[in-house]
């Protein structure tokens, strides 16, 4: 494994942003960037060989800054949606930054994606490491965050995310990337086949917070528990979906168990024969089929439209520090926070 390491560019602050490539003797390769820990690229072949970068992003460094997509990148402190930004922890009440409708989302406005993370290649990894502070974007406790990237001579692509922290606080974290394995300016990912490990889902009010309980996915358009193509049912009069203009839901996955690896989902295109599975530790997985990518920021050969890419976002559910059935996201003082993203990719 080749790994390399330049400067790509520097923040608004000044604060220097590196790009690290690491690629394997085939000649796959994926691109990492210090903004937000954030994949850039990720370079596989076809059913040919034919090598493509099949990840959205951005021409610039500078445009991974306060993206809408958070394309590529690790939101936190808390990814997804928390209700009107507020939740009780062990009976204190905290207060985080409204910024999607009338809730907080992947972390707030400050939140862990529009920072620049320390970095530094260990070993066959690429290491970054943010250090949050207590009360940032309204959060308890000091939290120490390292994400942990490796890429396989398979072409498989893993993140290890492990957090401590000094007081009791809420940690979610996952990884924002859109796929396109047609390639990053090939246009739709509708035609994609997509199948889910999930038979429930979390129903949710317009602003996509959850309702409660999760439902069954059979008899409904969310029932990808065999392949399905993603457009097959994305514009069915159907709540969920008039709510987003397509899928941005949350899947439970079956038989999830707390750090083991499970399959959350595989993703399929016919026209260049690439397919992902996706393994997670992680008990949930939030669906995106980029509904509102147009004028977002330049991508890197053309300009993005609605539905360019899909984010299959391994995580703990949506607001589950305000419902007390979900699976906790409460971490402790002593405790390790680790979760495990897998993205193996091949061709067919």
């Amino acid at each position: 494994m080749a790994i390399s390491k330049k400067l790509w560019g520097t923040a608004p602050d000044g604060k220097e942003i590196y790009l690290y490539t690491l690629k394997n003797a085939s000649g796959a390769y994926v691109e990492l960037c210090s903004v937000g820990a954030g994949i850039v690229s990720i370079v596989v072949p076809d059913k040919e060989g034919k090598l493509a970068d099949v990840a959205l992003g951005y021409k610039t460094p500078q445009d991974y800054f306060g993206d809408g997509p958070f394309a590529g990148k690790i939101p936190g402190r808390y990814a997804n949606r928390i209700a009107k930004g507020r939740f009780t922890l062990d009976g204190v009440e905290y207060t985080l930054p409204i910024n999607n409708g009338p809730n907080h989302l992947h972390g707030g406005p400050k939140g862990f994606a529009n920072q620049i993370w320390d970095s530094r290649i260990e070993g066959d990894a690429v290491e970054f490491m943010y250090f949050s502070e207590d009360g940032e974007e309204g959060y308890p406790g000091n939290l120490k965050v390292v994400a942990h990237y490796t890429w396989g001579e398979d072409n498989s692509l893993k993140l290890i995310m492990t957090a401590e922290t000094d007081k009791p606080t809420v940690v979610n974290l996952t990884n924002h990337v859109y796929l396109n394995l047609d390639g990053e300016a090939s246009g739709s990912v509708l035609n994609h086949k997509l199948e889910l490990n999930a038979s429930e889902w979390l129903p949710t009010d317009d602003t996509l917070i959850p309702l409660g309980a999760p439902e069954d996915v059979a008899g409904t358009p969310m029932d990808f528990v065999e392949a399905k193509v993603i457009g097959e049912d994305i514009k069915a009069d159907f709540p969920a979906l008039n709510y987003g203009k397509g899928y941005d839901n949350c899947f439970l996955i079956d038989g999830a168990i707390p750090g083991q690896l499970t399959t959350a989902a595989e993703l399929w295109a016919a026209g260049s024969g690439r397919h992902v599975e996706i393994l997670t530790t992680q008990p949930a997985v939030q669906v995106y089929t980029g509904n509102w990518l147009k004028g977002c920021p330049m991508g890197k050969t053309r300009e993005y439209e609605d539905y360019d890419g899909v984010a299959i976002e391994c995580q703990h559910a949506p607001d589950s520090p305000n419902e007390a059935e979900y699976p906790t996201t409460v971490l402790r003082p002593g405790e390790v926070y680790e979760e495990a993203i897998i993205w193996a990719f091949d061709a067919r």
